[in-house]
Order: C-alpha cells, then structure tokens, then sequence
C-alpha cells in the first residue's frame, strides 16, 4: 500500500489508512467506523455489526477484539450460515463422550475456547430459534452446558454478531427472537458499502496489489490512472470483497507490469457503461446479462439452444462466486439452488476458483 509521498508523509498516511485491525481506508465513512470502534473496543458489551456482504464485518470484529482488552485473548470466530444447525449447538458450546453417534470424546465448544476473548457469531441470522434461546442464556449468564453434559461451564468472553439481513424485520416476520435482538444490538457498528467510499478504492487496490505480489509470486508494479477509474465507476455490488477478487484476477492474468483497463474483466466494464478497450460502447441490449445471441435476433444460421444455455448458466455462476467471495454456501444462497446441485455445475464448467475464469 505504498504512497507516492515523502518518507514522513508515507508513514503517517500508511499508519491513518490502515486505522484499525487489516481495515484500510481513510474516506469519512470508514473514518467513521474507525471512532466508534475506538470508543466501544474497551467497552466490553455485545456489539452488532450490520452491513451488506463483502464489506469486512469480520474485520470490524477483530478490530474490536484487537483495539480493546482482550486483544491478548483467542479470537474465535463461527459462521453460523455454514454449519448445519443440528452441529452448530456442538460447535458452540462442546459436547461430552457419547453425546451422540460419532462423539468418541469429549470437546470443549468455541464459547469455552474463547475464555478471556472474543467470539465472533457471523450470520446470525442464520442460528435455529431453538439455539436463539440458548444464545440468549448465554449471553446474560456466560453459563453453560457441553450436548450431552450437566456439569455448568463458565467462561468469560465478548460477543460480537453480525448479519446483512435486517434484524428488524427478521423479529417482525417471527424468524428472529425480539429479546435476543435487543441482547445484541447494544451498540450497532455499520460497516459501509463500497459504493459509499470510493475514495478508499486507490488505497485498497495498492494494498490488494502488494498482498498478491506476495502470495502469487508476481511483480506487478501498480495500476494506470484509466483503469483505477474505471474501478471507481463500477458499483461493486459484492463491495470489498468483489473487489479483491477482481484485482487478484488482474494480477494473475496482468500482461504486463502494471495493470491496465485491458485487465479489467469485461462484465465489470460492461457494468459501467464501458467497452473493453478498443471496442466501441455496446448498445442497451448487449448491456444485459444475457449472452449476447439472446439479447437480439435469432441469426439466420441459427444457434445451439444447450450451448447458449449453458454459457449463460456459467456466466451466472461466476457472477454469484465473485459477489460472494467463492464462498459456495453464499453462492448457492444466492443462485437460490443445493449447495451439491452448485458443486456439479462448478465441476461440469472446470470451476475451482477465480484463476479459471
């Protein structure tokens, strides 16, 4: 994330950018983000973090854990959308010797784990009402039993939730407890979208750049002021995350030593309004996500329905990977299919990760 500064000047911004935890950004929104936490790391209460996917709640959460006292502690984080329910109350509060088939000993939960930290609860949303009920127990008394135990286990330890859902709503609709929401939005961090801090967008790309010259062994110099703005047009729908996919793919695949708006996928540029370079602007229809022999006329010679299909099929799918970070359960979440129905349709296109896109 090296600025083009003087030595003093490269410090400080370096040090103001990155202000809390891997969080980078210095846009009045983060800027923001960046106080409450501050104000609330030592408070040592329940705090919900709210915002659209990709947009680094996890981050704010052990930014939280990192900036207060229990930063020496464990940090333990669950994601509660990627457990089945019926192992998700063993994950959390540990099970005892024959508990259930397979409990061929006894195991310590992640609440016990997190003795003296922070347990961070991703999707909460996700958690059965049966296990609201025992989070909420928790919560109030920090008290506990192991599946299948009697013994009370006490451990103490921070709750930090979050969820891109609208809890609010979730209580309305009857899928989420009224009191559990109260017992964890005490005090509510919102984590921003991309789009509200695209002046972060430089920033993150030079952090993204250095980070994937590391990991992939590459050597990539930076990125041309054209393509940067083209990044700060598109809306980033899958925001931080979206974009570090699409920088790292950039970097794979860059042609040369800088990254230029030739490495920009086209469904991006096409998401701006933008043509890949040397192409003209394509019409309202081309713009569509269809392939484009199913946004004009059928040609005469015709075509092949499966293929077209099909190359549809793998657009979309590629689409839901990157707004979802390659996480497969999101993914099928949001193509709204089987997570093993997703699997078949990734093996069939050859798609393991973002490398073969």
């Amino acid at each position: 994330m090296a600025l083009k500064q003087a030595d003093g000047n490269q410090c400080r911004e370096r040090e103001e950018a990155q202000g809390c935890a891997a969080i980078v950004g210095t846009s009045e929104r983060i800027r923001q983000v960046f106080v409450l936490i501050r104000k609330v790391a030592d408070a040592d209460t329940t705090v919900l973090v709210r915002g659209e996917s990709g947009t680094g709640k996890e981050l704010v959460a052990q930014a939280l854990h990192q900036e207060g006292g229990r930063g020496r502690g464990p940090f333990i984080a669950v994601n509660c959308g990627a457990i089945p329910a019926e192992l998700l109350e063993s994950e959390l509060f540990g099970h005892e010797r024959g508990a259930f088939t397979h409990a061929v000993r006894s195991r310590p939960g992640r609440f016990e784990l997190a003795h003296g930290g922070t347990v961070f609860l991703d999707e909460i949303a996700e958690m059965s009402p049966m296990l609201q009920v025992k989070l909420l127990r928790v919560l109030q008394e920090k008290k506990f039993e192991r599946v299948g135990g009697t013994r009370t286990i006490s451990s103490d330890f921070r709750v930090v939730a979050a969820t891109n859902r609208d809890l609010e709503h979730e209580v309305k609709e009857g899928r989420f407890r009224e009191d559990l929401y109260y017992r964890l939005n005490v005090i509510p961090v919102d984590a921003p979208p991309l789009r509200e801090r695209i002046s972060d967008i430089p920033l993150l790309v030079e952090h993204f750049i250095a980070r994937f010259n590391v990991n992939r062994r590459k050597k990539i110099r930076g990125i041309k002021p054209e393509a940067l703005d083209c990044l700060q047009r598109y809306p980033w729908p899958g925001n931080v995350r979206e974009l570090e996919n699409t920088v790292e793919r950039m970097v794979i695949l860059a042609a040369g030593r800088e990254l230029g708006r030739e490495d920009i996928p086209e469904r991006l540029l096409a998401g701006m309004g933008a043509a890949p370079a040397g192409q003209e602007s394509p019409g309202p229809a081309a713009q569509a996500d269809l392939p484009t022999v199913a946004a004009g006329p059928i040609p005469p010679a015709g075509f092949v329905l499966s293929e077209v299909v099909a190359e549809f099929e793998k657009r979309l799918i590629v689409q839901a990977m990157e707004q979802t970070g390659w996480v497969k359960n999101r993914a099928a979440k949001l193509l709204n299919v089987n997570r093993t129905t997703l699997l078949e349709k990734m093996k069939r296109y050859r798609l393991n990760g973002p490398e073969d896109v």
